[in-house]
């Protein structure tokens, strides 16, 4: 038989389990915990040297260009080269069909071989005559006639001797050859297409892609700013490096081979306001093709006494201007207003607002009140976590005990 339990029993467990949740949900004495004074982590500021660089928009070019055009007027009859290949200075690239070409080389050496035989017949006789004159055996009219001949004949072998190069130079211009060395692009005739000389469409064109030029710009603004700070001291030159350039592609990837900075040009785009700077880079594999965005580095010069802070140590008031908190000699926080120059990796690099042996509140400033009093712990940056292999499965979650 089930016991029946009593009303009394009843209300003494409930006024037990009552008692149990409100011991669970507070602590002694019903008052909240005591919080203790705040701890910040804090980098102690210190002046280095500071190399700096700016990163430059630009294009690739490539170092030689050459459009093929033909130079006489003809069918073509073969094309020697495969689309996209490399081809080497005076390899033939197309044949034009000689044949009239041939034919006027031919009939201009006839020509030749002729004026050559009428002037030897008329030199005998100008020498005849100038013996003959000498002893009155002829009149002197014959003798000026004479060497008048002698003088039109050496003037038709020179004609003559001129027609034979003009049309051997042409038969050689039925041969069509690469003016530079390097990879030709696509054809744009094939064979049986008439040409004709110095017509407006190319052939083809050639480009030499190693090295290759890297074209960038500048705005002259920024290159004032520079000189400016060279004259004051407050950069200096980066000596023997000042010409290399490193190379970004435009997945974000850095190019393994460094440039070498050419030329500066002396003129200021009217459109842009920039100036056109060109550096020359190794390219070997043909990683670099013609017409490919980049980005270069090129090292501006030396900072020797720069502070540069953690990235987030820094943030902004209502004004967008930088701030950061700074530990003073009483442990309290002091609220400074920073003038930063430029980011350097993942920091700051600051012109003014702190100073060399500040302590820089970098973990802890979401919850810092100016004129606060803190504890500071040494600040180091966290390790980058490792990257996890392909395929393997994810940790489980930690589920925390009650």
């Amino acid at each position: 038989m089930r016991p029946v339990m009593t009303y009394s029993a009843t209300l003494a467990a409930a006024v037990c389990a009552a008692c149990l949740l409100a011991a669970c949900g507070k602590p002694p004495g019903g008052a909240p915990p005591a919080q203790g004074m705040p701890t910040v982590g804090v980098v102690t500021v210190q002046p280095q040297s500071v190399a700096l660089s700016t990163e430059l928009p630009g294009r690739t070019v490539p170092y030689l260009i050459a459009d093929v055009r033909p130079q006489v007027n003809g069918i073509v009859k073969t094309r020697n080269f495969r689309e996209g290949s490399d081809v080497k200075a005076g390899s033939a690239l197309y044949q034009i069909d000689p044949a009239t070409y041939k034919a006027a080389y031919d009939s201009n050496v006839a020509a030749l071989a002729k004026a050559q035989a009428s002037l030897k017949t008329t030199r005998l006789k100008a020498e005849r005559y100038k013996e003959l004159v000498a002893i009155q055996a002829v009149s002197q009219q014959d003798y000026d006639d004479a060497a008048a001949s002698l003088g039109q004949g050496e003037a038709d072998v020179a004609s003559a001797k001129a027609n034979v190069e003009t049309s051997r130079i042409n038969l050689a211009y039925a041969r069509v050859d690469a003016p530079i060395s390097g990879r030709i692009g696509k054809s744009s005739v094939t064979p049986g297409a008439l040409v004709t000389a110095s017509q407006s469409t190319a052939l083809a064109t050639i480009q030499q892609l190693d090295p290759i030029y890297v074209d960038v710009t500048q705005p002259s603004a920024s290159l004032l700013r520079l000189r400016q700070a060279m004259a004051s001291g407050d950069l200096q030159k980066v000596g023997a490096n000042a010409a290399k350039v490193q190379l970004m592609l435009e997945d974000g990837s850095a190019y393994p081979l460094p440039g070498r900075l050419e030329f500066s040009d002396v003129t200021v785009d009217q459109n842009t306001g920039a100036i056109t700077l060109r550096a020359v880079f190794p390219n070997p594999d043909a990683v670099l093709l013609p017409g490919m965005y980049v980005r270069a580095v090129l090292q501006e010069g030396v900072k020797a006494q720069g502070l540069l802070v953690p990235q987030q140590a820094v943030t902004r008031d209502g004004t967008g201007k930088p701030t950061a908190y700074v530990v003073g000699s009483d442990s309290k926080l002091q609220r400074r207003v920073l003038e930063v120059d430029r980011t350097v990796g993942d920091q700051w690099l600051v012109r003014s607002g702190i100073q060399a042996g500040d302590q820089l509140v970098v973990d802890g400033q979401q919850r810092a009140t100016p004129g606060a009093q803190v504890k500071t712990t040494p600040w180091a940056p966290k390790p980058a976590p490792a990257p996890q292999a392909p395929g393997a499965p994810a940790s489980a979650p930690k589920i925390a005990a009650n």
